[in-house]
C-alpha cells in the first residue's frame, strides 16, 4: 500500500474527469437525484474519478476515487462545510459542529469533545443498557412490531437520557419523538428543492414543519435555562457543555450556541443510529448464517443476560455486523463541501464557491474497492480480511476534522442494542414485505414490520 498523502497521490494521478449523463434542460440531473439518488451517484465512478452535475442552475462535483474523497475530507480550510444542503439546514440546526464553518468549527469541536470524553463512556452505556433491557421486554413472541419504529423510539430515549438528566429526560422523550421524524421529513423535502419554491408553498406538511421546529426549540431552550439555574455536573452531556472551557481562549459556549449543539446532536444522535440498528435487523433476518453466528456469540458471552460496557471486547461478531450494516446502508449517505478558495481536484480547476458532493454510500458500493459489494458480509471485518481494506474507502463517519464527533458513542449503542436484543429475540421477517432504502436525511429503511420470536 502506498505510503504517500491522498493529496501527493491525487497530484501524480492520471485523473478521469466526465460529466454526469441524463441531464435535462433547466433542471439538470435534479430529476434524477430525486427519484434514484442510490442508483444514479452510484452508476457514476463507471464514467470518471471526478464527475460534475448539475443540480438546477447550480454545478456540483462527485469525487468517486476514495483518494479524491480524502483530498477534500481532510483539507477542511479549503474544503468547508457549505452547498445548498448545509444553507437549508442552518435554520435547523443553528450554527453547531454540522453547519459552523471551518474556523468556528474548530472552536466548538474543543469545547464538545470533552462531552464524550472515553471516560465518560461507561455511565452513557449504563443508559443504553438499561434502554436496551426495557425496550426487549415490550416485545411479545409472534405480535408483529415495526423495528424501524422501534429503534427510533429507543435511540430517542437513549440520547436524551444521555444528554439530560433522568427527571428531564423523561418529560422531554415524548415532544422529541413526535417532533423529529417531522423536522427531518421537511429538512429532506426542502434540501432536495432546487428552486426553494416548496418551503413557501402554504402546505400542511410545511405547517407541521414548522410547528416541530418551533416545539422543538422551545424544549431546549427550556431545559437549557432549567440547567442554568442549577448547580454541578449531573454526568450527562449538557452537563459537559455547560461546563466547558475553552482550553485556548478560556471561553465558553453561550446559550445559543449550547442550543444548536443539543439540536445537532438529537438529530444526529437518534435518526443515524436507529436506521442502521434497522438495517443491522433486517440483514441479519435475510442472512441465516450471519443471524445464527451472532447468536452463538451472545449466547457464549452473555447468556441470557442484558449486555453492559465490559462486554463490548469480546462481542466482536456483534460488532462486524454493525459494521457491516453501515458500509451496505451509510446513514450519512451524502453530504456536501464547499470550496472557499480557487483550488485544484482531479485536475480540474474549481473557483470559489464550488459545490462537492461526498457519497460514502458510492465509495461502499464500488466493486474496485469493496468484493461483491452488494453482498452482507460480515466477516469481512475479521483482522484478517478488513487489512485489505485502505484507508478511506470505508467513510460511514466522514473522517479528517469533521469526523462524526460521536461515533464511538454510536458504535457503542448499536453494540449493546444488537446484542441485548438479540441474545433475547429472533426477528423474522413478515413474509411478502419489500425493504427498500429510502435516502432521505439519513438512510432509513422506512416501515420495517418483523415477528419477535423468543429465544
Amino acid at each position: 500500500m502506498s505510503t504517500r498523502t491522498p493529496h501527493q497521490r491525487a497530484a501524480t494521478h492520471d485523473w478521469r474527469f466526465a460529466t454526469a449523463p441524463g441531464g435535462l434542460p433547466l433542471i439538470g440531473h435534479a430529476l434524477l437525484m430525486g427519484r434514484r439518488p442510490l442508483e444514479f451517484l452510484a452508476s457514476l465512478p463507471a464514467h470518471g474519478d471526478l464527475v460534475e452535475l448539475r443540480l438546477g442552475p447550480n454545478r456540483a462535483y462527485l469525487p468517486c476515487h476514495p483518494d479524491l474523497v480524502q483530498e477534500v475530507l481532510l483539507n477542511a480550510r479549503v474544503y468547508d462545510t457549505g452547498g445548498p444542503v448545509k444553507e437549508k439546514a442552518r435554520p435547523i440546526l443553528g450554527n453547531g459542529l454540522i453547519t459552523s464553518d471551518w474556523s468556528d468549527h474548530r472552536r466548538q469541536r474543543r469545547l464538545v469533545q470533552p462531552a464524550f470524553h472515553p471516560a465518560r463512556l461507561p455511565t452513557y452505556a449504563e443508559v443504553m443498557r438499561d434502554e436496551c433491557e426495557a425496550e426487549a421486554r415490550t416485545w411479545r413472541a409472534g405480535e408483529v412490531i415495526d423495528v424501524s419504529n422501534a429503534m427510533q423510539a429507543l435511540t430517542a430515549r437513549v440520547t436524551a437520557r444521555a444528554l439530560f438528566s433522568t427527571e428531564i429526560a423523561g418529560r422531554a422523550v415524548a415532544e422529541i419523538q413526535y417532533c423529529l421524524p417531522v423536522i427531518v421529513q421537511g429538512a429532506y423535502r426542502q434540501a432536495m428543492d432546487p428552486t426553494g419554491l416548496f418551503a413557501k408553498l402554504p402546505l400542511p406538511a410545511n405547517r407541521r414543519f414548522a410547528e416541530a421546529l418551533t416545539r422543538m426549540h422551545r424544549l431546549i431552550d427550556g431545559i437549557v435555562e432549567d440547567y442554568r439555574g442549577a448547580d454541578g455536573d449531573r454526568g450527562d452531556l449538557l452537563s459537559a457543555l455547560l461546563t466547558a472551557e475553552d482550553t485556548e481562549t478560556g471561553g465558553r459556549l453561550t446559550d445559543q450556541e449550547i442550543h444548536d449543539q443539543v439540536m445537532t446532536l438529537l438529530l444526529a444522535g437518534i435518526e443515524t443510529t436507529a436506521s442502521a440498528l434497522a438495517w443491522s435487523f433486517h440483514l441479519l433476518g435475510e442472512n441465516p448464517r450471519a443471524e445464527a453466528a451472532l447468536h452463538a456469540e451472545l449466547d457464549e458471552v452473555l447468556d441470557g443476560r442484558p449486555a453492559a460496557y465490559a462486554d463490548i471486547p469480546r462481542l466482536d461478531h456483534t460488532q462486524r455486523v454493525f459494521t457491516e450494516s453501515l458500509r451496505l446502508y451509510p446513514p450519512a449517505w451524502l453530504y456536501t463541501r464547499t470550496t472557499t478558495e480557487p483550488t485544484e481536484l482531479a485536475g480540474r480547476r474549481l473557483p470559489v464557491g464550488a459545490d462537492i458532493l461526498i457519497s460514502p454510500y458510492v465509495l461502499h458500493h464500488n466493486a474496485e474497492l469493496f468484493a461483491d459489494p452488494e453482498s452482507f458480509d460480515p466477516d469481512r471485518w475479521l483482522p484478517e480480511r478488513a487489512k485489505d481494506v485502505a484507508r478511506g474507502h470505508y467513510l460511514p463517519f466522514g473522517a479528517g476534522s469533521r469526523k462524526c464527533i460521536g461515533d464511538v458513542f454510536g458504535m457503542t449503542e448499536a453494540t449493546l442494542a444488537l446484542a441485548s436484543l438479540g441474545s433475547r429475540w429472533r426477528l423474522r421477517p413478515v413474509p411478502g414485505t419489500r425493504v427498500n432504502p429510502r435516502p432521505h436525511m439519513s438512510l432509513s429503511t422506512g416501515p420495517l414490520p418483523m415477528v419477535p420470536q423468543a429465544r
